[in-house]
C-alpha cells in the first residue's frame, strides 16, 4: 500500500499534566515505514520533572515524525503523523484505530484529549515507576483487551487466542525499567513478568539481576558486565583530525531548565535576605541515637529531626509558611506545611515535597523522606510530588560544606539550610569543650517579615538544635 492511499491520523504532544507546557524527544522508537499498533510506545520524552514515554492511540503505518531527538515540543504540536488503509489497515476500525470516522479533524481531537486519561498500566498495577506517559483512554478496545491465564476475553475466546505471543508475553511500559535491563545486561524477553497483562515489573529485572550474581558466584565465574547502549557513546574522534576549538555549549533542557528558570524567577521577583548562625548540634546527635536504640531497625536521621524542628518553627511564626501573590499584592498564609527537602539526583536537583508534615510525627517523617528520596534517586518520583511545597529544607552539609547563602524555592517565603557538623572548640559552661557543630542559614523573603521574625525562628532552630528538650513544649 502506498503513501497515498493511506489517510493520515496526526497525533500532537499531549497535555502531560501537572501544569506541564512543553517535553524534549529523548528517543523514537519507531521509523518512517513502520507499522505501529494502538497504545504501542512511539517516543520517549523528558519533561521537567520526568522522562515520558508515549503510546500512539493510531494503528497503521509511521508516515512522518514531526521532530528530531532534542527538539523541544510545546504541547498540541504535531508529534507523529499514522497513516492507515481506506478499507481499515492494520488498525481496523472504531475508536483510535487510524481510520477517522465522520467530523474528520474532530476525530483527531478526541483521540488526543483521550489519550491524557489515564496514567500507565503500570502505575495502577502499583510498581513504583509512576511516570505520565497515557494510554487512548477508556474506549473500548476488547480485541486488544489481555486477560490473565484461564479467564476469558471480552469477545469470548480464551486469554491464548487473545495474545498471540502467550498469556503473559512480557512487555515493559516504565523507561526505568527498560533502562534498568539494558544496564544489567538483562534480555527483557527471557523474564517472567509479574505485573498484570505482562507487564515486566523493576522487581522483576531485579530478580533476575539476583539469580545472575548467584550462578557466577557458585560456578566462580566473573560476573558480566552490564551491557551498554551503542548510541549512548560518544562517536570517536578521526586519527589526526583536532578536536574543533572554542567554548562548549550545553543546552538547558529538561530538570536542568526547570532549576534555572526557578532560581531566575526566584532572584528576579523575591527581595530575599539570609542570616546564619553556628549551633552546637551535640544534643541532637545524641536524640538521634536514643531514638534509634528505643525502636530497633528504624532509622531516624538528622533531616528528619530538623523537619520536626521546622515544622515547630513554622507553627510559632507563621508568617513564614506563605508565599507573595504579586498580581493582588497579597501574602497568602498557609494553614498546612508541605514541607520540600533538596534531593541530588544523576538528572539534576529536585525538590520532592512531603505533603501535610504538620500531621507527622518524626518517626513518620523520616520514614517518608526516605521514601521519596529513593524515588526521586531512581526517576520514578510522582510529578505530583514535585510541586505545592510552603517550605523548603537543604541539607547541603553532605557535600562538605559549612554555610550557603540558599536561593529561596520561588514561590515559598523560606528556606533553611544546614551545614556539615564538624568537630570544633565550643565554650560549655564555662569551660572549652570539643563539640559538634553545625552551620545554619536561613532565607526568607524580606516581604512577608522582617528580621525580627526570621531572626526569632532561625533562634528557635538553633535552640532546639541545642537543646532538643526545647520541642516538647510545642509536640
Amino acid at each position: 500500500m502506498t503513501t497515498a492511499m493511506l489517510q493520515e491520523q496526526l497525533f500532537r504532544l499531549p497535555d502531560l499534566g501537572e501544569g506541564l507546557t512543553e517535553a524534549e524527544i529523548v528517543e523514537w522508537k519507531v521509523a518512517v515505514g513502520d507499522t505501529v499498533t494502538i497504545d504501542q510506545i512511539v517516543v520517549e520524552v523528558e519533561t521537567a520533572k520526568a522522562a515520558v514515554e508515549v503510546p500512539v492511540p493510531y494503528a497503521g503505518t509511521v508516515l512522518r515524525l514531526h521532530a528530531e531527538a532534542g527538539t523541544a515540543l510545546a504541547v498540541g504540536e504535531p508529534l507523529i503523523t499514522v497513516g492507515a488503509g481506506a478499507s481499515g489497515g492494520a488498525g481496523g476500525t472504531g475508536e483510535g484505530s487510524g481510520v477517522p470516522s465522520p467530523g474528520g479533524p474532530a476525530v483527531e481531537s478526541a483521540s488526543a484529549g483521550a489519550a491524557a486519561e489515564r496514567y500507565r498500566e503500570e502505575e495502577q498495577a502499583g510498581s513504583g515507576n509512576v511516570l505520565i506517559g497515557y494510554g487512548t483512554g477508556h474506549g473500548p478496545a476488547p480485541r486488544r483487551r489481555r486477560r490473565r491465564a484461564g479467564v476469558a476475553t471480552a469477545d469470548g475466546t480464551g486469554a491464548e487466542a487473545a495474545q498471540p505471543f502467550g498469556p503473559l508475553a512480557p512487555r515493559v511500559i516504565s523507561p526505568l525499567v527498560r533502562r534498568m535491563a539494558r544496564e544489567q545486561g538483562i534480555d527483557i524477553a527471557g523474564l517472567t513478568p509479574s505485573g498484570p497483562a505482562g507487564i515486566v515489573l523493576r522487581r522483576d529485572v531485579e530478580q533476575a539481576v539476583a539469580r545472575v550474581r548467584q550462578t557466577a558466584e557458585h560456578s566462580g565465574a566473573a560476573p558480566v558486565a552490564p551491557a551498554r547502549r551503542p548510541s549512548a557513546d560518544p562517536a570517536p574522534v578521526p586519527q589526526g583530525r583536532p578536536e574543533p576549538d572554542g567554548p562548549q555549549r550545553i543546552p538547558l533542557r529538561g530538570v536542568r531548565r526547570a532549576v534555572a528558570d526557578k532560581l531566575s524567577r526566584s532572584r528576579t521577583e523575591i527581595p530575599d535576605a539570609t542570616t546564619w548562625v553556628d549551633v552546637d548540634a551535640t544534643g541532637l546527635l545524641q536524640v538521634k541515637k536514643a531514638l534509634e536504640a528505643a525502636g530497633p531497625g528504624r532509622r531516624i536521621g538528622l533531616m528528619a529531626l530538623l523537619a520536626r524542628i521546622c515544622v515547630a518553627g513554622l507553627s510559632r511564626y507563621p508568617e513564614l509558611n506563605s508565599t507573595v501573590d504579586t498580581e493582588r499584592r497579597e501574602i497568602v498564609r498557609y494553614s498546612e506545611v508541605h514541607l520540600g527537602f533538596a534531593a541530588q539526583t544523576e538528572r539534576g536537583l529536585v525538590v520532592p515535597v512531603v505533603r501535610d508534615a504538620h500531621l507527622m510525627t518524626t518517626a513518620q517523617l523520616a520514614a517518608e523522606l526516605a521514601r521519596l528520596t529513593e524515588l526521586a534517586r531512581n526517576g520514578s518520583l510522582p510529578p505530583d510530588r514535585l510541586t505545592g511545597g510552603t517550605f523548603t529544607l537543604n541539607n547541603y552539609g553532605v557535600f562538605g560544606v559549612d554555610g550557603s547563602t540558599p536561593i529561596i524555592n520561588h514561590p515559598e517565603a523560606a528556606l533553611l539550610g544546614a551545614g556539615r557538623i564538624v568537630d570544633k572548640p565550643w565554650v560549655v559552661d564555662g569551660a572549652l569543650a570539643v563539640r559538634k557543630v553545625m552551620q545554619l542559614s536561613f532565607s526568607f523573603d524580606h516581604r512577608v517579615c522582617d528580621g525580627g521574625v526570621a531572626g526569632g525562628f532561625l533562634r528557635y532552630v538553633a535552640d532546639c538544635v541545642e537543646r532538643p528538650a526545647t520541642l516538647l513544649a510545642d509536640v
